[in-house]
């Protein structure tokens, strides 16, 4: 892999390579772009296959948090960190201090939290050495769970979406198909039932269908016949990648609006839905609840002031589909336009800025 290549190509700013022997630390810290603030963006931990491929997925998900953040309205810029090694194995205390001073060490450009692989009592650990990480026990002033922050700017997105395909945001009498009923999709079906939407769900864990169908009277189905279902709102909260070739031609939804990440298996399905008329709301846009309110953090968390950024969700879901029209392109090309003419208008207010400043310079 030509390194300086692919970050000239994208655009990135830096790449940190962490080692310390004795705890047996081995990060890849990416920066991608910083104009809007900061990069935040969590700590992967992973048994990845090569380190090429840690550090390839290092830059990927660094130029999505850019891009997550800038369409959320933070300013914020976009990073990640991944660690290699066995999640379940090769933890320990020493590990995420070093970690922790190496963070300590980018004086602020980059802020961490969890991700796949770690947890709250990781960045706790990470918390002894630094104080550019979110995340963290409610004990040290966090947030705690994410969960339900990131349910309720998903139903926000839902109802933007729902107005978009059918000319009411009301879910009242609306059939969701929810794919996956774990921590957020649950929340999710809370605040669905609440306002009286039908709920037909689909898990690998019967335990999580069997509560959902007791909770909030969901019809139950298997897990390869939720994308046939007669529903209004085809609600991904699983895994990624869930539209693809085959599930495309099933579904009968006109809105697709759920939590999961990567729910498009390539660009091309997001031409295709966009073909068919179908309202897809771009992941990275309507699940940013989690990263708004730990964003929150960084200011002292203030619950209600996190929840009333998250109700934003709305505002900027509607704004992507505006674009689309606007422009006539697929939405997920639409957020990817509303991230980057954030990015593009702060980048040349600053330079206009640098330059009259010179000017002025110039002139005495």
């Amino acid at each position: 892999m030509e390194i300086f290549k692919y970050m000239n190509q994208y655009d990135y700013e830096q790449l940190v390579f962490c080692q310390d022997e004795q705890s047996g630390l081995k990060a890849i810290i990416a920066i991608h772009d910083t104009t809007l603030g900061p990069a935040l963006g969590g700590t992967r931990m992973w048994t990845y296959a090569s380190e090429e491929a840690a550090i390839e997925d290092a830059l990927r998900l660094a130029k999505g948090m850019t891009y997550k953040n800038a369409a959320a309205g933070l300013n914020l810029g976009g990073g990640k960190t991944v660690i290699i090694g066995d999640p379940k194995k090769d933890k320990n205390e020493a590990m995420f201090r070093a970690f922790g001073r190496f963070i300590q060490g980018l004086n602020g450009r980059y802020i961490t939290a969890e991700d796949v692989g770690t947890t709250v009592q990781d960045m706790d650990l990470i918390h002894e050495e630094t104080d550019f990480v979110t995340g963290i026990s409610p004990a040290f002033g966090s947030s705690g769970n994410p969960s339900p922050v990131t349910a309720y700017g998903v139903y926000r997105g839902m109802k933007a979406a729902a107005k978009e395909g059918f000319g009411s945001d009301s879910l009242e009498g609306k059939t969701v198909a929810v794919q996956g009923v774990g921590n957020v999709a649950f929340t999710l079906c809370r605040h669905l039932h609440e306002e009286g939407a039908k709920l037909i769900v689909t898990d690998i864990n019967e335990e999580a269908v069997q509560r959902a169908v007791e909770e909030f009277g969901a019809e139950a189905v298997g897990t390869e016949e939720i994308y046939g279902v007669d529903c209004d709102i085809y609600a991904p909260c699983a895994l990624g990648a869930t539209i693809n070739d085959d599930t495309i031609p099933q579904l009968k939804a006109k809105v697709i609006a759920g939590a999961a990440n990567n729910q498009l298996k390539d660009t091309l399905h997001g031409d295709i839905l966009h073909e068919k008329g179908i309202v897809y709301t771009p992941d990275y846009v309507i699940n940013a609840g989690g990263v708004i309110n730990v964003a929150d953090e960084l200011h002292g968390y203030n619950k209600d002031r996190a929840m009333k950024r998250v109700e934003t969700i709305y505002d900027n879901v509607s704004r992507v589909f505006e674009i689309s029209r606007r422009d006539n392109i697929p939405t997920y090309k639409a957020a990817d336009r509303m991230a980057e003419e954030r990015i593009d208008r702060l980048r040349n207010s600053r330079s206009q800025f640098l330059q009259n400043g010179h000017h002025i310079l110039s002139r005495k």
